[in-house]
């Protein structure tokens, strides 16, 4: 054994330590939120701050742990381990100091985690692997090497597929991305038919529908594997290409009868036929149980009156995949939802509207933003639209149970959205290092001076910790398990995102506030990580900490 590899032990006992600590402060979470025994959900509205501390403290260990996880794999690799002990030491000293400052709040002993600190491990460590002469150390050998990227370990087959959609996305996402983005354009077809070509929409689909995910098994990592790859090229003209699909066709195989598998999921597969996901409403987001569209039983099917929005590719898709309130009774909350596919043409540019031969209506109007453009996320206008009743997922028994069909997707959603995170933070982090080593300041590159040389360092080491995070959690969810580690990943992932995609544009100075840079783009498209597939508050307080908490003993 090294004796990084040693170190790297070590390092994981204190992670493990932390993470136990966090528990401990779930558990008085828990204890104050309990009445008669039992646990009170709305009881922990009143925890709010320390459940969100918690949540990422806990999301942050994890993503350490993968990393050291995955450098012990590479013994030879002195420079992987190096760089994998220097981020593990720093969110120990992030998360120890997180915690010291709740610790009346979560009934933690702070004498205990000040112990810690001047600890003989702990503080071997942080003298070790947190001084600057060493971190700069890891930053001189990424500029006098080109190290844009660590080993994968990924298989032969997988290595295959990301180096496809690699070539893919310089050769045709790239050259196209900075116009798409400036002009707010649509997605050409040459990348949607060069994208279905390449099986991209299959990934997320079994073999007998005519994907290419083995019938037997989920293919998470390779599905992250491609996504990683297009949102390098650029997230909004590529990145989010499988996610829609993605979430459809879980939503599909969990709940639709085998002939509407059978009739939508081949069209998916191909690429034949776009979808776009329609469940946010202007005063519902992530409160998915909140949702108010309503959609009225009629003869031979249902009407769909009411508003949706943020509904992102609405314009080209030829499906929505739209949920609405099927029982009167608001009272019944999730319970009275079901989903509905939604057909209807294609249509390019900001602005549509689709009347059916009856008169129902349906309209749509794409939202500005500062990012993320090309598919455009649109606010959607509903008039008695008739959808016909074998367009319910799962027919007749399919009806309020909608969300739990929409559900089933979201997870999926959640590590896509870490690796469309990974890849915007790769493509920043090559453009950070290329501009480092070009640009001279005081007569030295950029990249020469220490603050860079550490910035560079802790860079590629958080873009390594993610993506080793998602390749964790998908092998984790394609064995059944995962759904907390997909929340913990997107937390950590698209915060992460920002941080990496605001160092780069520093590192850039006023040329990367400058829009014919590429790093302004990037910084921009970061922005909405953390707001869509869950908002970064919800996922933290109502999902990650509620079952951290719920879980505790």
């Amino acid at each position: 054994m090294t004796l990084h590899s040693e170190h790297l032990e070590e390092a994981n006992t204190e992670l493990a330590e932390l993470k136990q600590q966090v528990l401990i402060a779930c558990s008085h979470i828990k204890e104050k939120c309990s009445s008669d025994g039992n646990f009170d959900g709305k009881l922990l509205d009143n925890w709010q701050l320390p459940s969100y501390e918690l949540a990422f403290c806990m999301a942050e260990l994890s993503a350490a742990t993968a990393f050291s996880d995955y450098a012990q794999k590479l013994t030879t690799q002195k420079f992987t381990q190096q760089l994998a002990l220097s981020f593990c030491v720093e969110t120990l000293q992030s998360v120890l100091n997180r915690l010291v400052a709740r610790a009346t709040d979560v009934g933690l002993d702070r004498e205990k985690l000040l112990e810690m600190h001047v600890g003989a491990v702990y503080s071997k460590l942080l003298d070790t692997y947190a001084s600057a002469a060493f971190l700069s150390s890891l930053g001189s050998e990424i500029v006098g090497n080109d190290i844009q990227r660590l080993p994968s370990l990924l298989s032969e087959e997988k290595e295959l597929v990301r180096e496809t959609f690699y070539r893919f996305a310089n050769e045709v996402v790239l050259p196209l991305a900075e116009q798409i983005h400036r002009f707010d354009e649509d997605i050409p077809d040459v990348i949607l038919q060069g994208a279905a070509e390449l099986g991209c929409f299959g990934t997320c689909i079994p073999e007998r529908f005519g994907g290419l995910q083995p019938d037997d098994r989920p293919d998470s990592l390779s599905m992250i594997v491609v996504t990683e790859e297009l949102s390098r090229g650029s997230l909004g003209a590529a990145g989010s290409l499988i996610t829609r699909p993605e979430i459809a066709a879980r939503a599909l195989l969990s709940g639709g009868t085998e002939q509407q598998q059978q009739k939508w999921l081949p069209r998916l597969a191909s690429g034949d036929m776009l979808c776009a996901i329609s469940i946010t409403e202007p005063n519902t987001g992530s409160d998915v149980a909140a949702v108010s569209l309503k959609a009225t039983p009629v003869e031979n099917g249902w009407l769909l009156n009411g508003n949706k929005t943020w509904c992102t590719f609405a314009g080209k898709s030829e499906l929505l995949v739209v949920l609405a309130r099927s029982e009167k009774d608001s009272s019944l909350g999730y319970k009275g939802l079901s989903l509905f596919l939604v057909e209807k043409p294609s249509f390019s540019g900001h602005d549509f509207e689709h009347v059916q031969p009856d008169g129902g209506c349906l309209t749509g109007k794409a939202i500005a933003t500062i990012g993320y453009r090309g598919m455009h996320s649109y606010d959607l206008f509903f008039e008695d639209f008739f959808v016909p009743a074998e367009n319910l997922v799962g027919e007749e028994a399919g009806e309020g149970k909608g969300f739990y069909f929409t559900m089933a997707g979201f997870a999926g959603g959640r590590i896509q959205t870490a690796a469309r995170a990974t890849g915007l933070m790769q493509a920043a982090f090559e453009r950070a290092l290329s501009y480092a080593k070009g640009r001279k300041v005081f007569g030295s590159a950029i990249a020469d001076y220490q603050l860079t040389q550490i910035k560079l360092a802790r860079l590629l080491a958080t873009l390594t910790a993610a993506r080793q995070f998602s390749y964790a959690v998908a092998e984790l969810m394609d064995d059944g398990a995962g759904q907390m580690e997909a929340s913990l990943v997107k937390l950590f992932s698209c915060r992460a995102a920002e941080m990496l995609c605001r160092e780069a544009l520093q590192i850039h100075g006023g040329m990367g506030y400058a829009e014919e840079s590429a790093v302004s783009r990037l910084f921009v498209d970061a922005r909405v990580l953390s707001i869509f597939e869950g908002a970064e508050e919800v996922l933290a307080i109502k999902v990650v900490a509620r079952e951290l908490i719920e879980e505790s003993s």
